[in-house]
């Protein structure tokens, strides 16, 4: 499965601060229960890549209207 492949899976998506200073990322569904630690700077990183990823998304979108 790849970024444009559909399915019918749900997760729910939590996103905060850790005690320890780092940023989780926590999806839990139907057999997923998965933490993700990260260093600030690599969550800041993450958030510009979907930034960038959101922005291409609008671009693409209004191409199809």
């Amino acid at each position: 499965m790849g970024i444009n492949s559909e399915n019918d899976m749900t997760a729910d998506l939590q996103i905060g601060p850790t005690t320890l200073g780092m940023v989780r990322i926590y999806l839990v569904g139907d057999g997923i229960d998965l933490p993700m630690d990260f260093e600030p700077d690599e969550a800041d990183d993450i958030a510009e890549e979907l930034r960038a990823a959101a922005a291409t998304a609008r671009k693409t979108a209004k191409k199809k209207r």
